[in-house]
This record gives structure tokens, sequence and C-alpha cells, in this order.
């Protein structure tokens, strides 16, 4: 087990009527300012959360102005304008009312609003988010896990880049998670956000370093979870037991508490070379991330079973309860993995949403050089091997 430094001050405020709550959380935290609430396409108000939102707010005296539009895969352009927002009205707090992508772009405004330059420069390194607005989280949408993680990812359509960021700053002060909020999801929505969740457990999973059981076995229970509960929500919608295994599952699987002695450095682990992947599938063909998680996933599997397959076999065997030989029971998990996306409607081919291979060479490039050269950790991959990967997965 590897050394590890483990920090997360999120407060989880999860069940029923959680909303109740929003508007004494704010107040404390705004210390008598005004807010600025964030929101994505309109959902909030038909679900009628967004009603229940505000009347907490009211309740609480708690002053604020709405920005709403915020898409999936968030753009830099509503980052800045919710930044601008921010210094604008003189806010003491963000509170974002969504999933992921509104989650995502608060926290990078939150930075911004306290920055002078460009709040693209946390994304292309330019700069390092040292300070940031305080965040409050409404989550709608159980998948991303940024309710209460430091990470923050956003695309920039001029250059064809989607790049993530981490900061303690990012981390929101609380988080607001009731599960009804999630019945009137999309099946879609439900799936690719089992899917990311998913895949966010296996990106921790696979990793070389030793003596992690405990750690294992955690990540192994969750993806159980994911697996067993995310088809009965689309059974099931409004079963609040089984959205809330889900909306649990996806906290837990990106709180980082995960990564304890799993990476390097005092760092974080796992392996993270899918999902950079994907952000270049992203940001070329604005895919649903879930979606692309479920294609590329499998194929960077097929890649790295050559040179590393041990942890792929325990996979297997643990989560799947598969028996065989070490090659027999790597075929098979990666088959019944491929399964169980297909049975949630999730893709499991570049070719089930009609992307070709005209871009693969340009979109590793990109992948590797966002890494600075060190993409995948489990097994570090080359341009050619992230093309490769590419075409495993068509």
């Amino acid at each position: 087990m590897n050394d590890y430094i483990y920090h997360n001050t999120t407060k989880i405020i999860f069940g029923r009527s959680a909303e109740k709550y929003i508007g004494s959380e704010c107040k404390a935290l705004a210390d008598g300012g005004k807010i600025l609430l964030l929101l994505g396409g309109g959902s909030a108000k038909k679900s009628g959360l967004y009603d229940k939102v505000v009347a907490s707010l009211n309740e609480g005296g708690v002053e604020f102005t709405e920005l709403w539009g915020v898409q999936p895969n968030p753009r830099i352009d509503k980052v800045r304008e919710a930044a601008m927002t921010a210094k604008r009205e003189n806010v003491s707090l963000i509170l974002a009312v969504g999933g992921g992508s509104v989650i995502d772009t608060a926290k990078a405004a939150a930075a911004g609003a306290l920055y002078d330059g460009d709040p693209w420069d946390f994304y292309s390194g330019a700069a390092k988010p040292v300070k940031a607005l305080p965040l409050g989280v409404v989550l709608t949408i159980p998948a991303a896990g940024s309710e209460s993680s430091m990470a923050s990812v956003i695309s920039n359509p001029e250059t064809n880049e989607k790049i993530g960021c981490s900061a303690e700053c990012y981390l929101p002060r609380f988080a607001v998670m009731n599960p009804e909020n999630t019945y009137t999801l999309p099946p879609y929505q439900t799936a690719c956000g089992a899917s990311d969740m998913l895949a966010h457990l296996m990106e921790r999973y696979f990793v070389n370093a030793k003596c992690c059981d405990l750690t294992d076995r955690l990540i192994e229970g969750a993806a159980q979870t994911v697996i067993r509960f995310a088809p009965l929500a689309l059974e099931s919608p409004e079963d609040y037991d089984i959205r809330a295994e889900l909306m649990q599952t996806g906290c837990i699987a990106h709180n980082n508490l995960l990564d304890c002695g799993r990476g390097e450095d005092i760092g974080r682990g796992g392996d993270w070379a899918s999902h950079q992947l994907e952000h270049q599938l992203s940001a070329y063909y604005d895919i649903a991330h879930g979606a692309g998680l479920a294609i590329i996933f499998p194929a960077w599997m097929k890649f790295v079973r050559k040179s590393n397959p041990a942890k792929l076999e325990q996979f297997g065997r643990r989560v799947f309860h598969l028996e065989g030989s070490g090659d027999e029971v790597i075929d098979m998990m990666i088959s019944e993995l491929e399964k169980f996306f297909r049975s949630i409607g999730m893709p499991t081919r570049l070719s089930d949403i009609n992307i070709g291979c005209e871009h693969f060479r340009e979109m590793a490039e990109n992948a590797v050089r966002i890494k600075h050269n060190k993409l995948g950790s489990y097994v570090r991959l080359t341009v050619d091997d992230a093309e490769e990967i590419y075409r495993l997965a068509q």
C-alpha cells in the first residue's frame, strides 16, 4: 500500500426532503451575501425541484440571481459567463442545481470569479486554481460524482479540447442529494450515469499498487451495486431505494476515498487513460460521456490485457464470479461488461454511433499531449497505443 493524504470536507445531506436545508446552508456560507443559482436547460423547473430550491432560499432569507443554459459536455463560454455574472453581481456563493455538467461549470466559475485572467487557463495549464467562491450543490443526476470531488472537466469547442482540472478549492461545501429528484431522468441519462460511475470505479481499480485489498473489495462491491441496480432503475424509475443505491454509489465512486493507498507520490490513484481517450471523443463528436466510456473501456481492456492481465482477471473472478483459466476469465469478463452496457442501452462500438476513423490519429495525439506523455498508469500508452484502442473500439 502506498502513502496517501485524504481530504474531503463536503457535507452530504442525503434523503427525502433534503432540499429544506438549502436555505440555511447557503445563508451560513454566503454570510448574508447574494448567491448565484446555476442551472441547466430547464428540467429543474419541469420536475418542480426549482420551486423547492427557491422556497428554501426565500425561507432562509437568501438573495439570489440566476443563470441558466449549462449544456452537457460543459463549455468554457458558459464558465466565462458565470464567472462574469458572479463578479458583476458580487455574489458570495454559487449554488449548482443539476448534474456533473452544471457542477463542473460552477467549480470553474467559482475560481474564475476570483481570478483576473481567463478561466480556461485552469484547464490549459497556464494557471492553477488556488481560491474560489464557496460552492453548494443540489444533485439531480447520479453519475459524475462531482458533488463531492475536486475534479472538473470543461470543453473548448474552438480548440476541440476537453480537459480536466482538479483543485482543493473546487470541493463543494455541501451537497443536497435526494433520490426522488432522479425519478424523472430519461432512461438514457440514467444509463449514461451508471456507465460513468462504473468507469470511475474501474479507473481506480486498475493500478499497479500492491496490498490494496480493502479498496479493491470496496471498488468491487460498488461495481456490483451499479451492475445490479442500473437495470432495476430503468425498470422501476420511481423506486426510492433503487435510486438511492445509485446516488450513493456515484458519490463514493468519485470522492477519492477509494484512491487511498493506490496512487503514486501521495497522489490520486487510478489509470484514467480511458477517460482521457473518451474526452477526445466528446470533444470531437459531442457524445454523452457515459456512452463514450461504454465504448472505450472494453477496448482499453482488450489492449492492456497483453501486457498486464492480473487485475483484469481478478476483476472478472470477483465482480462477475467467473471461473476458468486467466485468459478465459478475461475474455468472459470483457464480454460480460459489454453485455451489461448493452442491457442498459449503451453503445459498445464506435460504429453504433456512426463514428468513423478519420480523427483517430489526432485524437490519440491530443490524449497523449494533454497528459504530458503520461497517458495511463496501469499500462503507459503511446500515441500508437491510443490509436489502436480507438481501432479496437470500432
